[in-house]
């Protein structure tokens, strides 16, 4: 499986990142929405895109509303991961198209977790 990792802050995609790698994901990274759109419009396909909210050029609500707008990328899975934690917040991501919200921070657990709720865990567990 393939996920995209889109946060402004190179800490952040590299924690997810590697998480998600030692859960078995191949992963991609954009620093904001627009040079996610970009390599989504240059064909590359995803399984998993990570999108935190707060980013500068277009943020994580923009980035799923315009996702959400093409056909062909209606099977990507959108999960929120984003300091944003006020339920109204909670619920305009989720009416735009995301599919899960984990508020950070987070443990690699949680993030394992909604990984397993939304159907995208292997039976590969993190190491210890």
């Amino acid at each position: 499986m393939r996920a995209l990792i889109i946060d402004d802050a190179r800490v952040m995609r590299r924690i997810v990142a590697t998480t998600l790698r030692d859960l078995g994901f191949e992963t991609a990274e954009a620093g904001d929405g627009r040079q996610a759109l970009d390599l989504l419009e240059a064909g590359e396909e995803f399984d998993l895109a990570c999108v935190d909210w707060n980013m500068p050029v277009m943020d994580g609500l923009e980035f799923v509303q315009a996702v959400r707008t093409r056909r062909e990328w209606r099977d990507l899975t959108l999960m929120m991961v984003t300091t944003e934690s006020e339920q109204g917040q909670i619920v305009r991501a989720l009416a735009a198209g995301a599919h899960e919200y984990l508020i950070k921070p987070f443990t690699p657990d949680a993030l394992m977790a909604k990984l397993d709720l939304l159907g995208l865990l292997a039976t590969k567990e993190l190491p210890r």
